[in-house]
């Protein structure tokens, strides 16, 4: 029996709305309300906008991050949303965002994080929640390639 400590998602969004990978606070918006949409417990949120165009930010989670690098002359965004524990649903923050940026070609690879050996974690990642170990204790962290 594994259990992982988070999934990772990493979004290739291509041919998207040009328009909103530009704005600041397009992009802004929507990792906020992605973030949201996950049920995640929000953090920090920094965003920089670049001249001529694109943007960078993150939305720092309890349960990890939500970052993205936009590329508006090439309707492009690479986005990753890191998310630990059981609580949050980081599909949900891809669909909302595919949606958002009105994206004609997703991509999504799901990377599965902290792969743990030997026994069953109950794995909340959220503010004053403890870990719980029914089934023995994890032996090694493995690396997935």
């Amino acid at each position: 029996m594994h259990t992982t400590l988070g999934v990772h998602l990493l979004l290739e969004l291509k041919e998207c709305n040009a328009k909103l990978l530009n704005s600041r606070q397009d992009v802004r918006d929507a990792l906020v309300s992605a973030a949201r949409e996950a049920k995640a417990t929000i953090v920090e949120v920094v965003f920089h906008e670049f001249s001529p165009h694109g943007v960078s930010g993150m939305v720092v989670i309890a349960e990890s991050h939500l970052a993205i690098h936009t590329w508006p002359e090439y309707r492009y965004a690479a986005v990753d949303i890191f998310t630990c524990g059981t609580t949050v649903d980081p599909a949900a923050a891809a669909d909302y965002l595919i949606k958002r940026f009105q994206c004609k070609h997703p991509t999504i690879i799901e990377v599965k994080r902290g792969v743990l050996a030997g026994g069953k974690l109950k794995l909340p990642h959220k503010p004053g929640e403890e870990v719980s170990r029914d089934a023995g204790t994890p032996q090694e962290l493995q690396m997935v390639l």
